[in-house]
């Protein structure tokens, strides 16, 4: 996400590098702060945000289970009745509440997955903030003793760095897009095929389903 990302950014800064381009290192290195201190702000909003989110689906996942035992439950109670397609009815009833709890079940781990990752972001950001606040007077007066010796040199090493950074960021971007239209035209050829055997396996499993229940009731 785009918060993450500007996070990560301000996490990486190296604040010498930072005073030293700077032309007003003391209104530079407020401004880094400050920036550290909105996005803290932000940070500390989206965890919020997104372990209520994660309740949410954590009961949605519930929810489903329950009522994916429910109907089979219903179809048990309809076989009993010799109402074979009510049996029938309620397996598929049953089986799509089954979908749905495993989906929910994988949103639930990657909702984690990203309260982790706001987690740490936020306790490398405070650590961040924290270094920057002790450094400030003392990476503003080291820059006024040293500019004078490195700014020819150190300014061309950092628009070389910069250069190749940007470089490899386009080039990367550009493959990440054409990756994505690839699969996108795959998705779209073979979405018909795999409804038509996803349609095909339901009939299957419902027919098992069903067979299975007439043998128990059979049995019992």
């Amino acid at each position: 996400m785009a918060l993450l990302e500007r996070v990560s950014t301000l996490i990486r800064a190296n604040l010498n590098d930072l005073v030293d381009k700077a032309e007003d290192p003391e209104k530079m290195i407020k401004q880094v702060i400050l920036d550290m201190e909105n996005q803290l702000l932000q940070v500390k909003t989206q965890v919020a945000i997104s372990i209520a989110d994660q309740h949410v689906l954590e009961k949605k996942q519930q929810e489903n289970g329950e009522n994916e035992r429910q109907w089979m439950r219903r179809a048990e109670m309809a076989l009993d009745k010799k109402d074979e397609g009510l049996a029938r009815s309620a397996l598929e009833r049953s089986m799509s509440y089954k979908n749905m709890a495993e989906s929910f079940t994988q949103q639930v781990e990657d909702q984690k997955a990203q309260v982790e990752n706001l987690k740490t972001a936020l306790l490398k950001l405070q650590q961040k903030l924290a270094e920057a606040q002790s450094k400030s007077d003392m990476l503003v007066a080291q820059h006024r003793r040293s500019r004078a010796m490195n700014k020819a040199t150190q300014a061309g090493m950092t628009m070389g760095e910069e250069s190749h950074a940007a470089a490899f960021d386009r080039m990367k971007n550009k493959v990440r897009h054409t990756e994505a239209e690839a699969q996108a035209k795959s998705d779209l050829v073979a979405d018909d095929v795999e409804d038509k055997f996803a349609a095909m396996e339901k009939a299957d499993e419902i027919d098992r389903l069903l067979a299975d229940l007439k043998a128990k009731r059979r049995v019992g």
